[in-house]
């Protein structure tokens, strides 16, 4: 049962129907001082005291006035001014440490329309750390955390998610992020990387064929849109499908159904789509190799990830994150000077160069610290003519017989693993894979 403060005077019947819940809530007054918290908000957020008779604001955040007074959405004074039910994401203190939390306030008014409490439900995001983490979206700058207000806000829902930004901003740990905050987040979420499939066997891929639909198919095979029922299909680089497949996975979100290669069957998949790309889908449209009717159906809710240089607040917990995870024995400190200058740095690609920075600076480094100069060694390193390399194309462009060559000398050469490959050819490591693929099918 809820505990509450008898000065506070909660309605039994409420504090009793909110501890029934299974989500976080808790019930406050128009003071911000908490009347009621139900068994599963005392779990996950006060196991080891009462928060009953403390604001709500000194409760999640450690301060002294309401938050709209600190530089923070407040749910409440929102509420206040629009008479209606609010949403924000705010980043708590829990138990286990700061934690970005979506939450939902409805006020519950007298016979008289004012409103006397106020219910706040609470939903964690998992995938979203405000602080250094070994994995999930990290971050606490204002355009990070807007982005992530509308995840919180699209997650639970079914509506399809266009998500747009540069390579190397995190668009599939964002479509991870959708997924967990959906009701399918038990079921699979299945990737695939339009721009690595060839067109003649993109369909096969996709929605699977059946024994002797083409050469080489000695069996029926189900294809990813299959493996994704009741969970969720993330398109990744949306923009490379081929036209002729186009029109096929428009008929999918229409009408849910599908048709295997060589079959006449027609089945049935129950899905949430999640779509990602780097491309201005308006150009492709504009020059007529993307249909508009599509682009519709992908992007009904839009969000676009801010790249690094617009997030520099970011780069000090990024970095601490990132050295954790590409020297997890003994990862690094980054001396003020080091951290200054990457702050500094454009970063053109993204957390995805900024992870080869700091890989590189780890490996540069001789003690337990990465100094300045270290620092600008593993920059210098990642820049146009800083050392012989071999020039690779865009992603997704067919190899041609010099750039064939190129990739088979750096092979030759190297000795490290494929992701220090991908590193040292300044690409990122899937582009390394979808190289190889085209080298291993190339006539020697």
């Amino acid at each position: 049962m809820s505990t509450r403060r008898p000065d506070l005077q909660a309605p039994a019947e409420l504090v009793s129907y909110l501890d029934g819940l299974p989500e976080p809530h808790i019930l406050f007054d128009t003071h911000y001082r908490i009347a009621a918290a139900n068994a599963a908000y005392r779990a996950q957020f006060a196991p080891r005291g009462s928060v009953i008779g403390r604001t709500c604001y000194e409760v999640s955040h450690r301060i002294d006035v309401p938050c709209d007074q600190a530089g923070e959405s407040c749910p409440l004074a929102r509420s206040r001014a629009s008479g209606q039910r609010e949403r924000v994401l705010h980043l708590h203190h829990t138990p286990q440490g700061e934690a970005y939390v979506a939450i939902e306030l409805v006020p519950l008014c007298d016979a008289a329309g004012v409103p006397r409490w106020y219910v706040e439900r609470m939903e964690p995001l998992r995938t979203a750390r405000g602080a250094a983490s070994a994995d999930g979206l990290i971050g606490r700058s204002r355009p990070f955390r807007e982005m992530l207000e509308l995840v919180a806000r699209v997650g639970p829902s079914e509506a399809s998610v266009l998500l747009v930004g540069e390579s190397g901003t995190g668009k599939e740990l964002v479509a991870r992020a959708l997924h967990e905050a959906s009701a399918r987040a038990a079921r699979p979420l299945v990737v695939v990387d339009c721009a690595s499939l060839p067109e003649t066997l993109f369909e096969s891929e996709l929605f699977g064929h059946d024994k002797g639909a083409f050469t080489g198919a000695h069996a029926a095979r189900a294809g990813l849109v299959e493996a994704a029922h009741g969970g969720t299909l993330f398109l990744d680089e949306v923009g490379d499908i081929p036209l002729t497949m186009q029109v096929k996975l428009l008929r999918l979100l229409e009408s849910g159904t599908f048709r295997r290669v060589g079959s006449t069957e027609l089945r049935r998949a129950e899905l949430r789509l999640v779509s990602a790309t780097h491309r201005d889908l308006h150009a492709l449209i504009a020059q007529g190799r993307f249909r508009e009717d599509l682009y519709h159906r992908l992007a009904t809710f839009p969000i676009a990830l801010p790249p690094l240089r617009e997030r520099r607040d970011d780069i000090p917990l990024l970095a601490a994150s990132l050295l954790a995870r590409v020297a997890p024995r003994r990862p690094p400190l980054l001396a003020p000077g080091a951290l200054a200058r990457l702050v500094r740095h454009p970063f053109p690609g993204n957390v995805r160069e900024l992870r080869n920075v700091l890989e590189r600076a780890a490996l540069l480094s001789d003690g337990g610290s990465i100094t300045a100069a270290t620092m600008e060694r593993a920059l210098a390193a990642g820049l146009p003519g800083a050392a012989p390399r071999p020039a690779m194309p865009a992603a997704g462009a067919p190899l041609r017989a010099a750039e064939l060559d190129a990739l088979r000398a750096a092979l030759a050469a190297h000795h490290g693993d494929r992701r220090s490959l991908a590193a040292s050819l300044g690409i990122s490591l899937r582009t390394l894979y979808r190289k190889l693929a085209q080298l291993d099918a190339a006539p020697r």
